[in-house]
């Protein structure tokens, strides 16, 4: 059962969009290192990030390429991080593939992977150079080799054939067994390469893991909590799939239902989000223990103090589809008859059941229970939290509160039952209380979006609208008028939404850093294939947060607010 914790208050930022005096182009662990001196100043209680897992081709962090491998783009790389490195080497290259390229207000992917990769294979051909570092590395190799060697094969792989897609990859290598065939054949005919490409890989990853052990050490020194984020799902194209498909159901894909909130999306309104991810057998994983879980939660918790499980709801049932994502303009104008027709008479629905009936239900609900309490388990003594938004079993809430694993809180959002706003002060202390995630818009735009749809023709629109404008208000305390006029989203109305956040009863209260200075910059717009989406980034650094002119009244507001609150 839950039991009353202490009330924190945090910020989510994404990694990449921070800046510092030295980074190439994205937000890195050093950046990490000055936002946790600020949040400590600020009287914070915890950072929240998105997933840092290893990605491939795709930006997302949401789309990674192993459970475990952490990703290099994160690493701060200079002379001083990684002393094999020669500093006229890297000034150099600094500037010839860099540029003011890297200054830019989003990230350029293309040229910061292009650099750090650069860089980081000069800083490998010298690691001889400082033996201690070389020992340090090779110990790492040696114990972490149950996942490591897989994943570094993984990525010589995808280096050869120029992305992880493997299902695309030549005959000769496109199953893990072929893969490792292969390998014993390289050993043969070239041992010194191929060892080369490997050390190469897990020789980033060891960097990856001293940098942020060391980042997690740093945050606890200054009393700052590190909260990370696990998706539910893993890439189709990750090397967890390639190597164990025997625990991976690969003719279903995960999704999320219809919805008709993507006005602009057709498919999504028509047959629901395919997010193109494996579904689990977890008949499979339970036999062996959940080992892959096991596994995947421990080395998360290496690294973070807590963390989120997206799409929480996935462990009771996940909305599935018998065809991948690259199928969906083939699937969108058929009727359910005609896309039977083309998948042997499978359509979407949740698997493994629809809460259609008491029985699938409590069905559901013991799958639930099954797997959230071996995750929980997994994870402790760290925290653990549910993101439970979307189409919500009546049975979920009620079930995370009975394993102390807060669920979301958007605020206007949340109804008491008489059609009015439920205060902060009646939310359960086992809570995670927000305005919105890395998918929604920022808070002012949101405002402004709703205060343009009163007038909108659409009755729907208006109707959201007046609800939404009048949760908002309500929830912050604020003067709702008669005519349901709204005021234009300014200081006051900021600082009120902000303030009643933090005044809640919830256990964790978090809005995103963009938010305390009424920026407008979007992380992710959802079912959008858009090179705008994860490249966001801040317009200052954070000594400029905490100095210049323009940011640190907010600050200094944020630090009394937090007092204010009791947080």
């Amino acid at each position: 059962m839950p039991t009353i914790q202490p009330r924190r208050a945090g910020i989510l930022i994404p990694v990449f969009a921070l800046r510092s005096a030295d980074d190439l182009g994205i937000g890195d662990t050093g950046c990490v290192r000055e936002l946790i001196d600020w949040a400590a100043d600020t009287g914070l209680g915890f950072l929240q990030f998105l997933p840092v897992n290893a990605t491939g081709g795709d930006s997302s962090p949401y789309n990674a390429i192993s459970s475990v491998a952490l990703d290099y783009l994160t690493l701060h790389i200079t002379p001083e991080t990684l002393p094999e490195m020669e500093e006229k080497f890297y000034r150099a290259t600094v500037r010839f593939i860099g540029g003011n390229a890297l200054n830019g207000s989003d990230v350029p992917y293309e040229k910061v992977r292009k650099l750090k990769t650069y860089l980081l294979r000069h800083a490998f051909s010298r690691i001889d150079t400082v033996p201690e570092r070389k020992a340090a590395f090779e110990t790492f190799r040696d114990e972490e080799r149950g996942w490591l060697d897989d994943y570094c094969l993984f990525r010589v792989l995808m280096d050869q054939h120029g992305h992880e897609d493997w299902p695309n990859w030549p005959d000769e290598v496109n199953t893990g067994f072929k893969a490792r065939a292969w390998l014993t054949e390289q050993r043969q005919v070239n041992a010194a390469d191929i060892e080369a490409k490997l050390s190469f890989h897990a020789y980033v990853q060891w960097l990856c893991f001293s940098q942020w052990r060391a980042v997690r050490a740093y945050a606890s020194s200054k009393k700052i909590k590190l909260m990370g984020d696990v998706p539910f799902g893993i890439s189709w194209c990750s090397a967890d799939v390639f190597f164990q498909p025997n625990e991976f159901n690969l003719e279903w894909c995960g999704g999320a239902p219809p919805e008709t909130y993507f006005k602009d999306d057709f498919f999504v309104q028509r047959w629901g989000q395919n997010w193109g991810i494996p579904l689990y057998r977890w008949d499979v994983m339970q036999d062996n223990g959940f080992s892959w879980w096991q596994r995947r939660v421990r080395k998360l918790t290496e690294i973070f103090d807590i963390f989120r499980i997206d799409h929480v709801l996935g462990f009771y049932r996940i909305y599935s589809f018998p065809w991948r994502p690259q199928r969906n303009a083939e699937f969108s104008p058929l009727t359910d008859a005609e896309a039977a027709e083309r998948t042997g008479g499978r359509l979407p629905h949740f698997k493994e059941n629809d809460d259609d009936t008491p029985e699938h239900k409590a069905a559901n609900l013991a799958a639930g229970d099954k797997y959230l309490r071996m995750i929980v388990a997994a994870a402790a003594p760290n925290e653990v939290v549910g993101e439970d938004l979307g189409t919500v079993p009546d049975y979920v809430r009620s079930h995370l509160l009975s394993l102390d694993v807060p669920g979301f809180k958007i605020c206007h959002w949340e109804d008491n039952g008489h059609g009015q706003v439920q205060r902060g002060y009646d939310y359960d202390n086992c809570s995670f209380t927000t305005y919105a995630t890395h998918d929604h818009e920022p808070m002012k735009t949101h405002w402004e979006h709703r205060r343009r749809d009163l007038q909108s023709p659409d009755e729907g629109d208006r109707y959201l609208a007046q609800k939404e404008l009048r949760f908002l208000s309500e929830f912050a305390g604020m003067h709702v008028s008669h005519d349901g006029n709204f005021p234009a989203y300014d200081d006051i109305v900021r600082h009120a939404l902000l303030e009643a956040l933090l005044s809640s009863n919830s256990r964790y209260a978090a809005f995103m850093l963009t938010d305390l200075f009424a920026l407008e910059d979007r992380f992710n717009v959802p079912g959008i294939a858009s090179g705008e989406n994860w490249s966001a980034r801040l317009p200052m650094t954070t000594t400029e947060m905490r100095h210049g002119d323009r940011w640190k009244a907010e600050c200094q507001w944020l630090t009394e607010a937090v007092k204010r609150t009791g947080r």
